[in-house]
């Protein structure tokens, strides 16, 4: 059984902005495979079903980003899963350029506090994880206002590539692991 997370605020007036990535790309994945979120359980949003030959349970936190580790614990908790090889979470990166992806078996949070209360809530950060590149701020920019912030017309176009990929990335993992995934995900993008 695998947990695959996708990260953002709940809320129509932040659909669209950076630090939505995570569900935008856990709802490219869940399309994919016809999947949907059908009931909430531990403040979030889930559906259950099979990718690639592999259980799977989609969750979309309903808490705001920086409380996402407290829907997480519950479904590790319930599930009762391995969280180094059965937690899958998606999310947003300043760090790189809007569209890139950058996927890893485990690591610090690189600052991002929804990754923090993850890593609080489970005491580890042993966790697979698919960084989606939003791009990084602007020296005049405040940090808050800028990942809330939507893309340019140019920005969504390359955004709504990486969330295919990333949802591609996932499939991957599930199926020939995070090493074969990262050698195919981890590559620069135009």
């Amino acid at each position: 059984m695998y947990i695959i997370a996708g990260l953002g605020n709940p809320g129509t007036q932040y659909r669209g902005t950076r630090h939505n990535c995570g569900f935008c790309a856990l709802d490219a994945l869940g399309q994919r495979h016809n999947m949907g979120y059908n009931d909430d359980k531990f403040k979030a949003m889930f559906g259950k079903g099979r990718i690639e030959g592999q259980s799977v349970v989609l969750v979309k936190p309903l808490t705001y980003m920086n409380l996402s580790g407290e829907a997480i614990r519950g479904f590790v908790d319930y599930f009762k899963i391995d969280v180094p090889t059965e937690l899958i979470v998606l999310y947003d990166d300043i760090y790189l350029p809007p569209g890139q992806l950058r996927v890893r078996p485990s690591g610090s949070s690189g600052g991002h506090n929804g990754i923090k209360n993850i890593t609080k809530m489970l005491g580890t950060q042993d966790f697979a994880r698919v960084r989606i590149g939003v791009g990084e701020k602007p020296k005049d920019w405040d940090l808050a206002d800028y990942v809330l912030s939507r893309f340019s017309d140019e920005e969504e176009e390359k955004m709504q590539a990486a969330y295919v990929r990333a949802a591609e990335a996932v499939e991957c993992i599930l199926t020939e692991g995070i090493e074969t995934a990262m050698n195919r995900f981890n590559v620069k993008t135009e």
